[in-house]
Formats: C-alpha cells, structure tokens, sequence
C-alpha cells in the first residue's frame, strides 16, 4: 500500500511517499481503507518532533481521517467490516489503510460524506468540549476567536454562533476575516494591523469579552488576558504561533477571572461517555447542516507534503483534506 512516511524529524518537504506493507492487525483493533484524512496543525508539530505523541519512525502522520472497516479483531464486538467511521489517532491517517484501536473509531452517519467528516471530529469536537464543557459559553455572551479562520478558529465561530454568542472574529488578513463573516462573526479584527486588546475593548464597550478562545499564543496571550471581561475565561487551545506565553498572576486576579485549559484529546480519554456524547451531538449537527466545516481544498496522497506546507505558511482558510 502507499503511505507518506516520515524517517526523520523536519519539514513537510522531508517526507516521501512510499509502497510498505499492510499494517499488522492487533487485538482491540480495526483495519480501516481510508478514503479522507484531514490536515491539521499539530500534524506539522509530530513531524518536527515537537509534539507530546512521538510515534516510533517510520510513521505517517494525519490526525483525523474517515473511511470503511475492512477487518476487525477477535475481541471487537461493536464495530464490523464495511462500517462507514471516522477515527482520530493521532497519526497513520496519510496511508491507504490503517490499524486503529477500536475505542478511537466513531460510526459515521450515512448522510455524512468522507471529506467532510474528515475535516470535521477534531476541530469541531475540539470547539465543542471547549464552549460547551470548559467554558459554559451561554446564550448572549460575547466569545473572541483568536485564529479565527483556521480549523479549529472557524469551528469555534461556527459552533459559538450556534450557542448563541455574540462573536468577534480575530486573524491577520482582510481576506481570512471575510470568511469569517459568512460564518456569522459579528465583529472582526485583524489584530496584523492594529492591538486587538484595543478592539476587544472597543467592540464591548469597555466591558470585554466573557469567553476569548486562543489557538494562537505568543504575545496575543497578554492582551487576551488584559481585555476579558469580570468573570472571563481564557481558553488555552494551543500555540501556533510557536510560542508558549508567560503570564503576570495578578492579570486573572484582578478580573476574577480563569485561564482554563483545553486538551480535547485527553478528555476523549478520561470522560469517554461525555466525549461520545459530544460526537453524537455533533454529527446529527452536521447531518442536518446546522454546523458547516470549510474545506478549502482536496488533494491527492501525493501532493500531502504541499498540503502540511500551506499550513505552514498560515496560508489556510478552513481544512484541506487529503483524499486517498
């Protein structure tokens, strides 16, 4: 089978695209064909090996991917061969077949298509845990977006718009926040251009913003900090700007505030039902159109290097989905 590699640690331009053999099917797993793996940021991060999950080389990377159960393990009773899924591993999903552990599988609704669903568990259910379960987003309240026309930053948009929240969108381009916009943003700042604590403040009236959702880092850290409202959480989401920030403590004391962290993979981990529970809400979400993840580009299993390239280069509007 065909399957892009990485040998060693480095850019996307250092993987290659190989013919390996089948991968060994392990008690508690499932063979899947896949038909469509999703691109996302800490795909570039593995592959650099700067990642908490460090696979034994050779490995593929690709987080997320939807496909058909070709076999499964003696010991797997819920799941059976020529089951439509989606599974996120973490990694191995840049191959034509995959050997994943059945507690990582998800069914997948017939009236939801392979890209799509490849591009929608981890960003989505990401969001979800995070405005739904870390920070009890309500109906009125007001959510910035920092990243907000990323992967995780749109579903965050989408996801906060279908709570009910007044959204202010923040990326680095004009271009990047028109996509917002369809998404339902009520505010937008392109934080490449002017301070976003400035806009934060402007867009609330002084008050701030109750919930800010930060996939970004660095520097911006600080003025999400100084511009949340009384009572305000920060969601730590990630850091794709590279850099982890250090924060005063008096900050979150003075707003009464809360840095809350969100680690969705770990908490499919600890709270498995609640996790289930989440997925299940979300497909009928996507089923019945309500969520909407944005799939900028489809590419083949060759062009995955370009692919992990364009995210790179923070040139990506939604996902690219590879598909095999």
């Amino acid at each position: 089978m065909k399957a892009v590699l990485c040998r060693q640690f480095g850019p996307p331009e250092s993987l290659s695209l190989e013919d390996i053999a089948e991968p060994e099917l392990n008690e508690g797993q499932v063979r899947i064909a896949v038909r469509a793996c999703g691109i996302n940021f800490p795909d570039l991060l593995l592959i650099a090996g700067k990642y908490q999950l460090r696979p034994p080389m050779p490995f593929s990377p690709g987080a997320e991917l939807a496909g058909d159960i070709l076999e499964v393990a003696g010991d797997v009773k819920k799941l059976k061969p020529g089951q439509r899924v989606v599974a996120v591993n973490g990694f191995g999903g840049l191959a034509e077949q995959i050997c994943v552990d059945a507690s990582k599988v998800v069914p997948l609704p017939d009236a939801i298509e392979y890209v799509p669903a490849a591009a929608f568990l981890l960003t989505y259910g990401t969001a979800y845990h995070a405005l739904k379960q870390r920070a009890r987003l309500q109906a009125g309240e007001t959510l910035t977006v920092l990243g907000a026309a990323g992967g995780v930053g749109l579903a965050a948009v989408d996801v906060g718009k279908m709570l009910g929240a007044t959204v202010i969108a923040a990326a680095s381009s004009a271009g990047k926040l028109e996509l917002t916009r369809k998404y339902g943003a009520d505010h937008l700042i392109n934080y490449a251009a002017s301070k976003l604590k400035d806009g934060i403040m402007q867009m609330t009236s002084g008050r701030g913003a109750d919930v800010v959702y930060d996939p970004v880092g660095g520097e911006l850290f600080e003025q999400c900090l100084r511009s949340v409202a009384w009572g305000g959480r920060l969601l730590v989401i990630g850091f794709t700007s590279g850099q982890i920030p250090s924060v005063p403590a008096n900050l979150p004391l003075l707003k009464g505030s809360s840095i809350v962290g969100v680690f969705w993979g770990r908490f499919t981990e600890e709270e498995p039902e609640l996790s289930a529970q989440n997925s299940t809400e979300l497909f009928r979400l996507l089923a019945n159109g309500t969520l909407k993840p944005h799939v900028s580009e489809t590419l083949p299993l060759s062009q995955s290097a370009e692919a992990l390239r364009t995210v790179a280069d923070r040139r990506t509007k939604g996902k690219i989905v590879i598909k095999i």
